[in-house]
Parts: structure tokens; sequence; C-alpha cells
């Protein structure tokens, strides 16, 4: 069979600690090449840089736009590294005959919702502070800097209730003996009976919970979701938590509202722009703990994620359908 090519695009994890996933596919595929490009790259120069390859490997960016398909008829098959694809244009990858594929939620379940309660305790009791203030030898000093909040017997939001938001409200739960709530338009209402949460609109959820957990896809309609007025409608003593798309929530005005005291913290692991930008105004914030978008980062679920897209190239090159396919064809 004729060899083909195969571009890992700004997905930096893959064959990094596994690199038989890479000798797998150069020997079965073809040359596997790593590409990095900026947030705001051109379709013109990505069509450019990847014409003559097949198979792309897809990071959370860059977009993947309707001229890019139509300047690059060479693509078969984009592989999400990943579970969202808002920065793949569906449609146009569906009229060029090109598969979009995304992970199985199961295999990001856990190492998301782990990273999720990893950021809300060092939000809460502001571990990152106290790390470094140990590291400056400022053992005991301003100790009143450390003040934090108690995890049990609070309220739990959770803005989108699958797989992941389902395992964050299990952990809150069982874990923390948590009041769970709820807000998802497209959850059917035998799943929250079922998993004994109360499903609520976005404004009761936002006014009453002590915690709020993003786990919802990004969409034009859900671009800041959380915003100015969002955060007014939230205790002064919660902690918001995104570990989905940054653009979810207007990163200024939750910098702002941290600064006047409208709200306790914030843990990410996304941004609007990833890298951050230094001029960023939550990086000067205590109560703001942030990572650089590895949630999926362990072993096992990286594994798992690598394991997925070799299938998909594998089942594309000998004639066969992926799984996971989100563009219909």
């Amino acid at each position: 069979m004729q060899k083909e090519k195969i571009a890992i695009v700004n997905v930096y994890s893959y064959g990094r600690d596994f690199p038989e996933y890479i000798q797998y596919l150069e020997s079965e595929i073809g040359p596997v090449q790593k590409f990095r490009f900026d947030q705001d790259v051109s379709s013109e120069e990505l069509a450019n840089q990847l014409r003559g390859y097949q198979y792309i490997i897809l990071g959370t960016h860059p977009t993947l736009k309707a001229k890019f398909f139509d300047l690059d008829p060479d693509v078969k098959l984009v592989a999400r590294h990943g579970l969202g694809y808002n920065n793949i244009n569906l449609e146009a990858a569906r009229k060029h005959g090109v598969y979009v594929t995304k992970e199985a939620k199961i295999i990001e379940q856990d190492a998301v919702a782990e990273i999720t309660i990893a950021l809300l305790h060092a939000v809460a009791r502001n571990i990152c502070v106290a790390n470094r203030m140990v590291h400056e030898q400022e053992w005991g000093v301003h100790r009143e800097r450390l003040m934090g909040l108690q995890l049990r017997n609070k309220v739990t939001g959770i803005i989108g209730y699958g797989n992941i938001g389902q395992r964050v409200g299990d952990i809150m739960k069982q874990g923390y003996n948590n009041q769970i709530l709820v807000y998802d338009p497209f959850l059917p209402k035998e799943v929250a009976r079922q998993k004994d949460v109360t499903l609520c609109d976005l404004k009761y959820v936002l006014e009453h919970a002590d915690i709020i957990s993003l786990h919802c896809n990004l969409t034009d309609e859900n671009e800041h979701l959380i915003g100015k007025e969002e955060l007014g409608w939230m205790k002064s003593s919660a902690i918001l938590l995104n570990c989905a798309r940054g653009a979810l929530v207007d990163e200024v005005a939750v910098a702002q509202a941290i600064e006047n005291k409208k709200l306790f913290g914030y843990g990410a692991d996304a941004c609007i722009r990833e890298p951050i930008e230094p001029t960023n105004p939550l990086l000067k914030l205590d109560r703001v703990v942030l990572s650089p978008h590895v949630g999926v980062y362990n072993l096992e679920c990286t594994k798992g994620m690598n394991q997925k897209v070799y299938e998909d190239i594998i089942n594309v090159h000998n004639g066969k359908r992926p799984s996971e396919i989100v563009n219909g064809l």
C-alpha cells in the first residue's frame, strides 16, 4: 500500500512519553512530522505547510477554517487529540469528505476531573502562595494571606453535566458531602434523577453554589458564558473552576471580581489565548491558579489518547471508518 504522511499539529505530548506510537505510524503509514503554529495562523499558511499530509493530529488550536479545507485537498482525516472540536469547521470538512474525530470521553474523564479537584484544593487553601512563602523563607510570615475555605458540606454547581462534569459531581458529593446543582440544557431529566442532582437554570446555580465548575463545550452561543453580570450573581466566597475552554469566561471580569473581593478565587486549565499573554490580569493575583492545559497529562490518559488517534489513522488508511466521528460522514 502507498505510503502516506501524518502531521502532528500543536500536540506536544503525542509520542513523547510513548514514542512507540510514532514508530507504529511511521512503519505502517509513512513519515510523521510535528508542527507548531501560532493560534492566529492564516488558512493560507496552514494549507501551504500541511499540503501533502493526509492525516492531521490536531491540538486545541489553530482553527481549521473552511478556507483551509478549500486550499488543502490532500487531508483525509483530522483527529482531535482531545474532546473539543470547536477549532474545526465541521461542515467544510464534511463537504470535502474529510473525517473529523475526537477522543472517546471515557479516556479523559478521570484525568480532567482530577485536575479540576486539584485546582479546587489549590485555590481553596491557597496552596501555591503557601508553597512560594516556604521556598522564600517566609515560614509563618503573613499567614493571614493563607486563610482558606473548607469544602465539606458545601454546594457545587456543575455547568455542563457530561462525562467529566458527572465525575466531578460524584467526587464532590461522595467525598465532600456536597449538594450538586446542574445547569445543562441538553441533559435528560432522567439522568438528573438517576444521579440525584438538581437541574436548575444558570442564574440559580451561580447564586447558590459555593463552587462552580465549567465542563461544557465552547460554542458561539456560550462564549463568555461567565461574564461581568454572571459574576455579580455569585457569592463573594465562591470559587470558579474552568477545565473546559478559556473563552467560556471573561478573564478580565474574573480578575476584577477577585480584586474587588466579589469572588474568592479562580482555578483554570485553559485560557482564552494559549500560551497566556504576559499582560493577562489573572497573572498578578494570588487567588488565581492556572495550569497550561495539561488536564490529560497523566500516563494512563496520554497512552489511551495516543492509541485512539493511532487507531483512527490506521482505520482510514485501510479504507475503514474511524470511531467518534463528529462531522456526520
